[in-house]
């Protein structure tokens, strides 16, 4: 059994702000580490994952896509730039709790409006610190990620392994019904002036807008600032919209979005996804929604070792590479895509995994990683603007 140091004995001098309360990491391999809360009191079980991301934590944790997961900062220290509004990617934290090396006490930030231990505690999120996070990476990536339990309440590792072994697998999970808008909403939110990066500027908005409609299986905020941002009007459906209550709004477009759990199962939206190939509208799909519309079209997905959850990977074809932020734990089979019907447009560099398709002759495509970033690099923003370009295409071609 590995046990990360400080153990649960470790020096007051850690926290010396405040009574350090003991926690317990405990893996479902047996693997345990102790730490202290810095977090919310309370039981967290989940999919203990990685995130090699060295900014960008609470855009992380906020990220409807972690739902049902633990999350493990590589970065050596976190909450130093503190919490603020601006940098949520949904109304509250979604991670179930959260692994950490050290944590700052202090907001040091212009932006802040509160501490990252306050944050988390207003929100009933545990979490731990003090944890060999190396030696964890190290052993998710060589056994795989798999699912864990951290506590406050229950010390003993024996106690807390039981917790473990009673939850269910990723695989096979679906959860996007638990990140869904209840009810459809139009966008309105303006993009924050120091947000627009230069990508979208000058760019003419179209008259009369463009019309989206957002498929919400767990959307990030800021895939609906860029497309507010390149003169789309956006309306936001739950995750359960049936095709015709999708149509029914007359879009130019629609975007299947990003969102947690196993693609495969969920059914009602692949279905979906299929019923919205015969419309002949443009359909751009990003993570669960690129994995959703390559099981539309035939394809089949499958669960990776450790995933891909970062700011840097490399994807692209030949002499085309973009830096890409990427979070998720399954991926599409590349033998199982219909070429005749459907080409590969990016491949994860790292893994040759698929991050990118295109049909040969409807106007769909679709992303495996994230070109909405918030956090990580804009290179591909690009398709923000690729989708527009369809749609304003079908809306020539529709008369």
């Amino acid at each position: 059994m590995l046990t990360s140091s400080p153990t649960l004995e470790a020096p007051q001098k850690a926290f010396p702000w405040q009574a350090r309360q003991p926690a317990l990491l405990v893996l479902a391999d047996g693997t345990s580490f102790a730490g202290w809360s810095f977090g919310a009191p309370g039981t967290a079980v989940g999919e203990v994952v990685f995130n090699t991301g060295m900014t960008g934590y609470q855009e992380v944790m906020t990220d409807p896509s972690y739902r049902g997961q633990i999350v493990t900062f590589t970065c050596p220290e976190l909450g130093n730039t503190g919490v603020n509004e601006l940098d949520q990617e949904s109304a509250r934290p979604q991670v179930a709790g959260v692994i950490a090396r050290n944590v700052s006490r202090l907001a040091s930030s212009w932006r802040a409006t509160g501490t990252l231990p306050d944050y988390l505690k207003q929100h009933g999120i545990p979490a731990i610190a003090g944890v060999d996070t190396r030696a964890l990476t190290r052993r998710l990536r060589s056994q795989g990620v798999m699912n864990g339990a951290l506590s406050t309440e229950i010390l003993d590792p024996q106690a807390l392994l039981e917790r473990v072994r009673q939850a269910p697998s990723m695989q096979g999970l679906s959860l996007a019904a638990e990140v869904t808008t209840p009810k459809p909403y139009e966008w309105l939110e303006p993009t924050p002036a120091d947000w627009d990066y230069g990508r979208s500027q000058g760019i003419p908005v179209p008259d009369p807008p463009l019309r989206v409609v957002a498929l919400d299986f767990g959307i990030k905020r800021n895939i609906l600032r860029r497309l507010a941002r390149y003169g789309c009007r956006v309306v936001v459906l739950p995750a359960h919209a049936t095709p015709e209550e999708i149509l029914s709004y007359n879009p130019d477009g629609i975007l299947l979005s990003n969102g947690p759990g196993d693609p495969a199962a969920e059914t009602t939206a692949i279905r979906t996804a299929q019923a919205l190939l015969q419309s002949g509208k443009p359909l751009f799909g990003i993570c669960l929604g690129h994995q959703i519309l390559s099981l539309a079209l035939g394809g089949s997905t499958y669960k990776l070792k450790f995933g891909h959850r970062g700011l840097n990977h490399p994807c692209g074809l030949e002499q085309q590479v973009e830096i890409t932020s990427q979070n998720h734990g399954f991926a599409v089979d590349a033998a199982s895509i219909p070429a005749e019907d459907v080409e590969i447009t990016y491949l994860n560099l790292n893994d040759r995994t698929v991050a990118g398709i295109r049909h040969r002759r409807l106007p769909l495509f679709s992303v495996q990683y994230h070109p909405e970033a918030s956090p990580g690099p804009h290179d591909a923003d690009h398709l923000f603007r690729e989708f527009v370009d369809l749609m304003l295409q079908h809306r020539r071609l529709a008369g």
